[in-house]
């Protein structure tokens, strides 16, 4: 698997982990997050190499869908370049204002409640 593409299921993963089974879980931490192979993996969890595979691979086209379906990670990337944008464009155009610089950062900062 490429660097890109692991990058991507990290982000999925960061989003929607909990929506996954605890088993899915666990393969995918040690597959993403501590580099193990998929023999590795199946050592640790004393399980053959193909259900480890089968379930890595579950787990993606999981998160894959719920991205599809909800949108959370790109909409976040989509926030993140509005927000770098905005604060470049304060920057620019209004180096000297503080009061606004702390409006804008405070909104930043703001989380959103349900």
């Amino acid at each position: 698997m490429n660097l890109a593409k692991k990058t991507h299921i990290n982000e999925l993963f960061g989003f929607y982990e909990k929506l996954l089974t605890d088993k899915q879980q666990a393969y995918l931490r040690y597959y993403f997050e501590d580099d193990y192979s998929i023999v590795e993996i199946a050592e640790a969890e004393t399980v053959s190499r193909q259900a480890v595979s089968d379930n890595i691979n579950r787990a993606i086209e999981q998160l894959e869908k719920y991205e599809n379906i909800l949108h959370l990670q790109v909409d976040f990337a989509k926030r993140q370049a509005l927000e770098k944008d905005v604060e470049q464009y304060i920057e620019t155009h209004y180096p000297d204002d503080n009061v606004l610089k702390l409006l804008v950062q405070k909104l930043l900062t703001t989380e959103i409640d349900n």
